[in-house]
């Protein structure tokens, strides 16, 4: 019989399970965040997460990333759980909330290097996991700029940096482009999409669902359940649009819920 850890890079390499929810449930006192949640994200794709305002997104990649623990249900990230194996799930994800903890006062080099010496990196390692880094970010000619004078597009690119520089696997990203002007938001999705390369997974919310159109797969949530679960072609179907696909789901589930309580 194969122990544990074979079973965990057997799972880690399945195309159906890097990341796996199985009823997960949150809630804050009387408020439901996240309801009966379940879904099963392969290894190095770039998953998006969309829906409505206060449809729990957030809480729910919060759980993933080991800051909440589920009310009940599961979740596994590279076959360990984050809860019982939250050390584990912690050392092998990068997560960048919506607004990610950056030093002001602290330039573009000093930012990163706090960051590796958290992981301690250190050598040859180090140098080149800056080159790389504040490379492919477009951010080696401002290294010596306080991240307080960064645009807000260099500063979510010097945030995805220093989330980056442990090498995770897991990627989770909150709403990264929200307020970034468009070209930035180009070039942050073209980061992703060399880190998909690289076979990382990726799952990114996201308000723009032009960027939805670059996953590989989207989630679509509201009211703290998922309402589909499929790739963005599939999502659009019959639409004109990806926005008008999502409005009319949402619509006819507000929609039910309202027949449910008052009848016809």
């Amino acid at each position: 019989m194969p122990g544990s850890a074979d079973r965990r890079m057997a799972e880690d390499r399945s195309p159906a399970g890097m990341i796996v929810a199985s009823g997960v449930h949150r809630s804050f006192g009387a408020l439901t965040a996240v309801s009966d949640v379940s879904f099963r994200l392969p290894a190095g794709r770039i998953v998006g997460l969309v829906g409505s305002d206060g449809a729990g997104k957030t809480t729910l990649l919060r759980m993933l990333a080991t800051m909440l623990v589920p009310s009940s249900g599961t979740i596994r990230v590279g076959g360990l759980d984050v809860v019982r194996e939250r050390s584990g799930v912690k050392g092998m994800i990068g997560y960048m909330p919506q607004r990610f903890g950056l030093y002001q006062d602290l330039t573009v080099a000093e930012n990163l290097d706090f960051f590796m010496d958290i992981y301690g990196i250190t050598g040859a390692e180090r140098r080149r996991r800056r080159e790389r880094y504040l490379g492919f970010s477009n951010l080696l000619a401002f290294t010596d700029r306080r991240a307080g004078d960064l645009s807000g597009g260099m500063k979510q690119k010097l945030g995805l940096a220093c989330v980056l520089v442990h090498e995770p696997r897991v990627l989770i990203l909150d709403e990264p482009t929200n307020g970034v002007d468009p070209v930035s938001r180009q070039e942050f999705w073209q980061i992703l999409a060399e880190m998909k390369q690289s076979g990382m997974t990726i799952l990114v919310s996201t308000a723009y669902l032009d960027e939805g159109e670059r996953c590989d797969r989207l989630l679509l949530m509201h009211n703290a359940r998922i309402l589909a679960d499929a790739a963005p072609a599939e999502v659009r179907a019959e639409f004109a649009s990806l926005e008008e696909a999502m409005i009319q789901r949402i619509r006819a589930v507000d929609a039910a819920l309202t027949e449910d309580a008052f009848g016809r």
